[in-house]
């Protein structure tokens, strides 16, 4: 198949390389034109803009940052929505707020554009081995036009909905079971610390014996052992829990947990760098919150 991809960063960039192994043809844009590099060594052709990615392709595949890069390339000076033409595909994998995905859907349900929402689950490190997983939702016809390239980039697929404002519900609820994840994991390591235990040891016990779980095993050893090249910023923890608390707030749900997590991952951010790693920036806030201070004895 022929595709545009926007956004090339480290999510997008081996994304859009597994589409080449698998023998598709890309367009590629990013705003940052350097991005674009090694996907032309691989054989994709540079796009000056977004629309000059979208001519003639059988879709266009983004995986922008966040709302704001959407409203510019689809809404605001490129002006995308205007260059797809009826029985265009459009599939957004990136993640995005319910209220934009609902956006899109009315634009491109009056515009005759197919529209599938596929945000996916994983890491860089994940997406260059091809084993992303891909949460769906749109229209029978439009997902099964979308299928084929998915399954370029991903070990699986779960189709949750005709409606794509659900597959990106999903991705949001995905992503604060993380963040619930990492902030107990934390504040487990914390605990044990002062217990006089290495939490090496703690994890070791308390995963083989209650959870079996590689994704836990991954997520404490980059709390305990911080990579050198960040995959995943606490700013983009922050962002992603503030799409989930608008998401809950619209259908009238408060999410408790939620509520004080956001008011650790602000406090985070007005004290340490946002391009910190998000689950190390998580656990240093639960280092720097976790010990009590003696109370002052003087008069």
């Amino acid at each position: 198949m022929k595709v545009g991809f926007l956004g090339l960063g480290n999510m997008g960039t081996p994304m859009a390389l597994r589409l080449l192994a698998a023998g598709h043809e890309l367009s590629v844009w990013n705003r940052s034109e350097a991005r674009t590099k090694p996907l032309i060594r691989e054989g994709a052709i540079a796009a000056a803009t977004p629309a000059e990615a979208e001519l003639g392709a059988d879709a266009v595949i983004t995986m922008l940052f966040d709302d704001a890069a959407y409203e510019e390339v689809l809404f605001g000076v490129y002006r995308l929505i205007d260059e797809l033409s009826p029985g265009a595909l459009h599939i957004s994998c990136s993640t995005i707020s319910v209220a934009l995905s609902e956006r899109l859907t009315a634009e491109y349900a009056n515009r005759g554009i197919d529209f599938v929402a596929a945000p996916v689950f994983g890491r860089p490190s994940v997406a260059e081995e091809g084993r992303l997983w891909a949460v769906a939702a749109g229209a029978d016809n439009a997902l099964n036009r979308a299928r084929p390239l998915l399954e370029a980039f991903s070990r699986g697929i779960t189709v949750v909905g005709k409606e794509p404002r659900q597959a990106h519900a999903v991705k949001l609820g995905g992503n604060f079971l993380i963040s619930a994840m990492i902030h107990s994991l934390a504040e487990a390591f914390v605990f044990a610390t002062r217990q006089g235990l290495e939490p090496e040891i703690f994890f070791e016990a308390v995963n083989n014996a209650l959870f079996q779980s590689p994704f836990y095993a991954a997520y404490a050893r980059i709390m305990l052992h911080p990579p050198e090249h960040i995959a995943a910023t606490i700013e983009l923890g922050a962002k992603d829990l503030r799409l989930l608390r608008e998401a809950a707030a619209s259908r009238q749900t408060r999410l408790s947990l939620a509520d004080q997590m956001a008011e650790i991952f602000a406090e985070a951010l007005r004290i340490g760098p946002a391009g910190q790693d998000w689950a190390v920036g998580q656990y240093r806030m639960a280092q720097q919150r976790g010990v009590e201070k003696p109370a002052n004895s003087g008069p």
